[in-house]
């Protein structure tokens, strides 16, 4: 088996009649045992608008991150560009990795990261489009870099402190939209699969084959995001997938409120359309023992031919969150 690597990406999320400071400060518990037990990176999200996510500013998690740990990458899965100013971003992020030198991911997306109306007002000048993200994308790397181009912005405003190296430059996708501009800015491409089952070994490949390689990465790199979660107790994984089906189904119904019991969840009726889309989402994560999902993940890298697989586990019982990631690295992580 080749060496696979493994990264957390997460969601920090608010567990049933739990509350955002106890889900950050799991954050806190979880990204010291991933670097004990030999995780990559450890990526968080930028989510808003919605109650079972306490993660709406990486730029302030990764910090608090950071502190708590001494090699492991820590960075954004991601940061929602449009929301934001690209300078701003910029400062943000040199300061980052001024505080913690070659540690940094900057992750960035283009979705909204929760509604519509929630990034206009985040940042009213966004339209939603194409070429602005474009340009984005263009003035992040010249701050950080602290490019001169000739009339332009650049010649008059920089981006401080200036790193002695710049974040790892990262984009996501999960449309393959973006896997254009990150082969063409010379970006590594974070496929989530976790977001959108189809499409993912394609788009990886489109990147490797447009790939030009830039000032930090000379050649074309991919990681895969998905769901998944581990256990020895198959009865265990039989009732994480009942409550992730209904969990998916809540939060693509536009639900932001707090999830009902499991004894709710179990015994709910769906439709013939939930049901097929149960079918859909099924795709987006892996559930199961641990020789299952060392199938299951040796089959991803090598559909994506990837190294990498970021593992997204949200689970009710935070033990179970964590013996999870445990089992996981006994597969793939042993030294």
């Amino acid at each position: 088996m080749k060496n696979i690597k493994l990264s957390v990406l997460d969601q920090s999320q608010v567990r049933r009649n739990g509350t955002a400071r106890q889900a950050l400060e799991e954050s806190g518990e979880l990204i010291k045992l991933a670097e004990k037990l030999g995780y990559t990176r450890y990526w968080v999200s930028e989510h808003h608008n919605f109650k079972m996510v306490a993660g709406t500013a990486p730029e302030i998690l990764i910090p608090y991150l950071a502190s708590k740990t001494k090699t492991i990458k820590v960075g954004s899965g991601g940061i929602m560009l449009p929301n934001h100013s690209a300078l701003k971003v910029a400062e943000n992020f040199g300061l980052l990795e001024t505080l913690f030198p070659k540690r940094i991911d900057l992750g960035i997306g283009r979705a909204p990261g929760g509604d519509r109306l929630s990034s206009h007002l985040l940042n009213p000048s966004n339209n939603f489009s194409e070429k602005e993200f474009f340009q984005q994308l263009i003035d992040v790397q010249a701050f950080l870099r602290h490019e001169e181009t000739p009339d332009t912005v650049h010649e008059k405003v920089k981006s401080y402190p200036s790193p002695e190296e710049i974040p790892d430059l990262w984009l996501l996708t999960s449309s393959g939209g973006s896997a254009q501009f990150a082969a063409h800015f010379g970006m590594g491409l974070s496929f989530a699969q976790f977001i959108n089952p189809e499409g993912g070994p394609e788009t990886a490949d489109f990147y490797r084959h447009n790939f030009k390689p830039s000032a930090e990465l000379k050649e074309p790199k991919v990681n895969v995001g998905i769901f998944a979660f581990c256990s020895e107790d198959e009865q265990k994984v039989k009732d994480w997938i009942t409550e992730f089906d209904y969990r998916m189904l809540h939060i693509e119904s536009g639900a932001s409120g707090d999830l009902p019991s499991f004894e709710e969840i179990k015994s709910f009726n769906y439709s013939l359309q939930q049901k097929a889309r149960i079918t859909y989402n099924r795709g987006r994560f892996i559930a199961g023992t641990p020789e299952k999902l060392k199938a299951e993940i040796e089959k991803i890298t090598e559909k994506y031919e990837t190294d990498e697989i970021m593992i997204a586990t949200i689970a009710e019982d935070f033990e179970d969150r964590k013996k999870s990631y445990e089992l996981l690295a006994e597969i793939f992580l042993k030294s």
